[in-house]
């Protein structure tokens, strides 16, 4: 029997740490390309089949709403099951079946159901795979890991949109063929992750004090620390504009053409995967320190953003292209750090809804605050955002006090 196939019989990882992320850097790639491409063009595809304005509000809002809650049910129950693998294919596997479904689909009801099935597919995947992630994070500094993972990850959403905006162009918005043709990304995903799988059955072992798991009797609690962390992503996403809010401001005052959005959010995409490179390196040197320029950023986005002339929306793009690279990768990062790694899905799950409830607040309230008063989003973003580094603060003092 050879050296490999003994070591994949006991379980040990085939595969480097720095491979392993790359391997699920390239899943994440391709399943973006699917995912990001589909989001694109979601409200365009609804009003196609007949949707209104309110119908695609509520469809997208219930989307999100499946993605996020989901996932505070998802994620323990990988912990309780340790079936961590399961999770995170049958997930990958939803979005890769149901988003080409979506160019064939030719109803609101079955157009809408196609999209909600997918961010239930999203739920059920993310926690166990970023518990995946963490271990193999966590043998190389868990804040170059995140990064490595994101860098990768976010050339699929620069790709995706601009390859189904490219087709729609030349087939006279013919959605069948534009979302048909991705399901070849979405399969070469699903077979990246089955080889990942074979090869490093049991990424636990890439820790320290490696052993297989099995299942606890009880998870450890989530600690003070990671309760407050979870007030911070709440409120640092709770001031920070959505891109959907950013591009309706500049398309209504005339600063951008219609059709250049999608090229303004790859460039936001491109400027998330350099931003959650350096904020990633940062992280394994000075720990959650490196999350205190977040809040000033976010302080900052409105100044700039909300201008009428096309420099000004230029830098917002590129900051708001900078806080969602942090928000993606080093916000992550802390998770696997601070909560235990028996019940790191839970926590993952836990943050997301954090995250999400968070985003919720930020595009509501950055949407009726920029069309009523520009100074009075400015302040409320200063104010909240000001919280938020208060909190933080307490984070970083709680967490030393653990240290010593």
């Amino acid at each position: 029997m050879s050296k490999s196939a003994d070591a994949s019989r006991n379980g040990r990882p085939l595969l480097s740490p720095y491979r392993f992320i790359a391997g699920f850097g390239v899943v994440s790639l391709l399943m973006d390309i699917v995912y990001e491409g589909a989001l694109a063009v979601q409200g365009p595809l609804l009003a196609s089949v007949g949707a209104s304005a309110v119908t695609v509000g509520i469809v997208s809002g219930l989307g999100e709403a499946t993605a996020l809650g989901g996932r505070a049910f998802t994620g323990p129950w990988a912990d309780r099951t340790r079936r961590y693998w399961v999770f995170a294919i049958a997930g990958y596997a939803v979005t890769a079946v149901t988003v080409p479904l979506m160019g064939l689909a030719g109803s609101v009801l079955a157009v809408s159901f196609l999209v909600i099935l997918e961010r239930f597919g999203k739920s059920l995947r993310t926690p166990s795979r970023d518990t995946l992630l963490a271990s193999a994070a966590s043998s190389v500094g868990v804040g170059k890991g995140f990064a490595l993972h994101e860098a990768i990850d976010q050339m699929g959403a620069i790709i995706g949109p601009l390859l189904v905006a490219w087709i729609l162009a030349v087939t006279a918005h013919n959605y069948a063929p534009a979302l048909g043709v991705l399901l070849l990304p979405g399969a070469l995903a699903i077979c990246v992750l089955m080889l990942l799988r074979r090869r490093v059955p049991y990424p636990e072992l890439f820790e320290e004090a490696p052993r297989r798991p099995s299942p606890p009797r009880g998870m450890p609690r989530l600690s003070r620390p990671f309760w407050l962390y979870m007030v911070f992503a709440f409120l640092s996403c709770s001031a920070v504009a959505t891109f959907g809010v950013l591009s309706f401001h500049m398309v209504r005052h005339e600063v951008v053409d219609e059709a250049w959005v999608p090229v303004l959010y790859a460039l936001a995409m491109a400027v998330d995967a350099v931003s959650a490179a350096a904020t990633g390196l940062a992280y394994d040197r000075v720990g959650v320190r490196s999350l205190y320029a977040l809040p000033v950023l976010a302080i900052a986005l409105p100044v700039v953003a909300y201008q009428s002339t096309l420099a000004g929306i230029l830098v917002g793009v590129v900051l708001w292209g900078v806080i969602t690279g942090i928000q993606e990768s080093t916000m992550r990062a802390v998770v696997a750090d601070i909560a235990p790694r028996e019940s790191r899905a839970t926590a993952y799950g836990y943050c997301a809804i954090a995250l999400g409830l968070g985003a919720l607040a930020g595009g509501s309230v950055s949407g009726w605050l920029s069309a009523v008063s520009i100074p009075a989003l400015v302040a409320y973003t200063a104010v909240v955002q000001l919280l938020a580094l208060g909190v933080l603060s307490r984070v970083s003092r709680s967490l030393r006090s653990l240290a010593h």
